[in-house]
């Protein structure tokens, strides 16, 4: 093998592996660039479901969908704009005189009330699901989505629970 040889190889694996470091920087970017932006609290434009018959109320962004309010006013469905498999239900109900509760709370509302918090992701959705009871009314709040997409919507379902707030 003559210098010539080797320089010529040398040459050619040099722009090779420039030429795939410039490809797979391209793939990356694009990978990104398909990513979702994560959720931020001041980029979203905020509306309040209150409910009057049970008194409670929680913050959802302005471009979700009300799907449907019961006659009766124990509660609302919300959908994404994204996707109609994305969506927040919210709904309260009297207790009933011999229901005890024996889960035992480990989250706490930023108003300070304490509940229970359930994170369930399957093979086909996943779900948030928040119970908070006082006095003689329990209430319920939670998000869905399908389980490929859930762990983009968890901070803002995370953030909505925590927003809950019972009216006293």
């Amino acid at each position: 093998m003559t210098d010539n040889s080797v320089k010529t190889c040398s040459y050619k694996q040099k722009n090779y592996t420039k030429y795939q470091n410039i490809k797979s920087a391209i793939a990356f970017l694009l990978l990104l660039s398909g990513c979702s932006q994560p959720f931020r609290v001041s980029d979203t434009q905020w509306q309040t479901y209150s409910n009057s018959r049970y008194g409670f109320e929680f913050p959802y962004p302005s471009n979700w969908t009300v799907l449907a309010v019961p006659e009766n006013d124990d509660g609302i469905v919300l959908v994404s704009p994204r996707s109609q498999n994305v969506e927040m239900r919210a709904w309260a109900s009297n207790l009933s005189p011999d229901t005890k509760n024996v889960i035992q709370p480990n989250f706490q509302t930023t108003q300070g009330v304490s509940g229970v918090l359930l994170v369930e992701v399957g093979q086909q959705e996943g779900a948030m699901k928040l119970t908070l009871t006082q006095g003689k009314v329990t209430y319920y709040w939670q998000g869905k989505s399908p389980s490929q997409e859930f762990s983009n919507y968890y901070p803002l379902f995370y953030y909505i629970a925590q927003q809950y707030r019972i009216k006293v």
